[in-house]
């Protein structure tokens, strides 16, 4: 997919962002189309390559019709076996993570979440329930028009 200037995309394990500029670098005496993306949570900025071979998973977020269904999923959603093991859960978890897909990633915030309530989680799982919920909070934020603290609110409602 071609993306350009001002559209709002999401790079997968760092969350969502909007292309504030698409440029030309030369790599290894080869020009490559770059876009430079904006992440509005943690105020960070990556240049990723434009070709679509390059794999990097890039993909536009979600419409803000599907919203809704996001946060219905939140709401309803059963919360997925995970194993007892804690490093297999989560190399598990990671990988749903890697696809960049908003319902999986929202399979590993509601599990971490509600985790959360009952156990401690370890230092590993307190990552990984941070760049979730940056990850998710960031593409609902763009995809909806809501100020960061309305999403928390949204969100924080829909798991209680």
């Amino acid at each position: 997919m071609d993306f350009k200037r001002g559209d709002f995309v999401v790079f997968p394990l760092h969350g969502a962002g909007v292309i504030s500029e698409v440029k030309e670098n030369e790599v290894d005496g080869e020009t490559k189309k770059y876009y430079v993306i904006d992440l509005p949570y943690g105020n960070l900025h990556l240049m990723v390559p434009a070709s679509p071979s390059s794999g990097t998973g890039l993909r536009p977020v979600i419409s803000s019709d599907e919203v809704e269904n996001v946060l219905n999923y939140i709401r309803t959603s059963e919360i997925l076996p995970q194993d007892p093991n804690w490093n297999k859960r989560q190399r598990d978890q990671l990988e749903l993570m890697k696809t960049g897909d908003i319902y999986k990633i929202v399979d590993v915030y509601k599990y971490l979440a509600l985790r959360e309530k009952s156990k401690t989680l370890s230092s590993g799982e307190k990552k990984m329930f941070v760049s979730a919920k940056k990850i998710l909070f960031s593409e609902i934020q763009l995809a909806s028009g809501m100020e960061k603290e309305e999403v928390e609110t949204v969100v924080g409602r829909c798991l209680a």
